[in-house]
């Protein structure tokens, strides 16, 4: 490659971006690539660069640095985690009754994706040769939930109202509503962690005197990948890290459109023997817009680039396990992935 070596590890480790595009986009450390650099993949190395920081950790949502990867893994990793990481989702709706105006087909759709809060590795994959019948199904591998509701009139609605919430009673059907019946010793394994839905605040459907729902519903282990009701994240993605790098003093008005160029808290002004001068903050936070391209007289005095190996996650979880605990699996996944890859590789019919 036609580089010369101050701009090597620039091509190397950074994507920049230009007025008219990205530049440095693909990888190109590899061995024998670059004269002078030993690209040969080390276990060594590896763990000497690896690292994942948190930098945030709430009840349902997590924000994590992985350092030192390539973007085929961190991409792996985020699929993973959309796609095959297991949870316990409805996957058979048993309708005995329903005279709402939903359609059964639409109702039961509409139940698949009320997320279930419980812990899908105390259980196991149901058989895909187990018949559909209600009977079907254990304590190992099913969960049952049912939904039995009836709308009847208020009797102490008053004569002259007309709002549905006092005329009637049970007209609003809520995940709420959704009880668990325990299979065998389910009652026993799960007493001090209740099963039920994540949110009980999700409208099924709305009913009117008369109406009702019968419905029993069988909940089984599954993967993203087979549905996306068994997806465990709202959302699961990652950014490089941002890098802005200030090539001459900007001060006074200049510094003032520069700061307004760019996400709030990543340039500050500071004041400097009686002068306002733009530095540079947190570049973390940058949407990188490439806003400050617009200006001819700041184009040329700001750099942005991107650093290649350090990837900003962020993982939302639907609420049925902690984004810690999701992060985990998924690394357990990719594991696993990684042996069968070996072993299928020193397997005999391997030529």
């Amino acid at each position: 490659m036609a580089a010369t070596m101050s701009n090597v590890e620039e091509i190397r480790t950074r994507a920049v971006l230009g007025e008219f595009g990205v530049k440095n986009v693909h990888s190109s450390d590899f061995p024998g690539n670059y004269p002078g650099y030993d690209d040969t993949w080390n276990m060594q190395t590896f763990q000497k660069n690896f690292r994942i920081d948190i930098v945030n950790l709430e009840e349902n949502s997590m924000e994590f640095d992985m350092v030192g990867i390539d973007a085929a893994i961190a991409n792996a990793f985020r699929r993973i985690l959309l796609a095959e990481v297991p949870t316990m989702a409805i996957e058979k709706v048993f309708i005995y009754n329903n005279t709402s105006i939903v359609q059964d087909e639409v109702l039961a759709h509409r139940l698949g994706l009320v997320p279930i809060k419980a812990d899908p590795r105390l259980f196991e994959y149901r058989d895909a040769g187990e018949e559909s019948a209600e009977e079907q199904g254990s304590e190992i591998d099913t969960i049952q939930l049912q939904l039995k509701i009836k709308c009847s009139r208020n009797p102490r609605a008053t004569k002259d109202s007309s709002d549905p919430r006092e005329l009637y009673l049970n007209h609003m059907v809520y995940s709420s509503d959704i009880t668990w019946v325990p299979i065998g010793n389910q009652a026993d394994v799960f007493a001090d962690s209740v099963i039920r839905p994540v949110h009980d605040d999700i409208l099924i459907a709305q009913l009117r005197p008369g109406q009702e729902l019968d419905i029993i519903m069988h909940c089984v282990k599954g993967i993203g990948q087979d549905h996306a009701k068994f997806s465990p994240v709202a959302t699961a993605s990652y950014r490089l890290l941002p890098e802005i790098t200030l090539l001459e003093p900007v001060e006074g008005e200049k510094a003032e459109r520069l700061k307004r160029c760019f996400s709030r808290g990543v340039i500050d002004i500071e004041d400097v023997n009686g002068t306002n001068v733009a530095k540079v903050v947190n570049s973390r936070v940058d949407t990188c817009s490439r806003e400050v391209i617009r200006h001819d007289d700041l184009k040329n005095v700001v750099k942005l680039a991107r650093l290649r190996d350090h990837f900003i996650f962020t993982v939302e979880s639907t609420g049925i396990l902690p984004p810690d605990v999701l992060v985990t699996e998924a690394i357990k996944v990719l594991m696993t992935k990684c042996q069968r890859f070996l072993s299928e590789l020193d397997s005999p019919s391997v030529e």
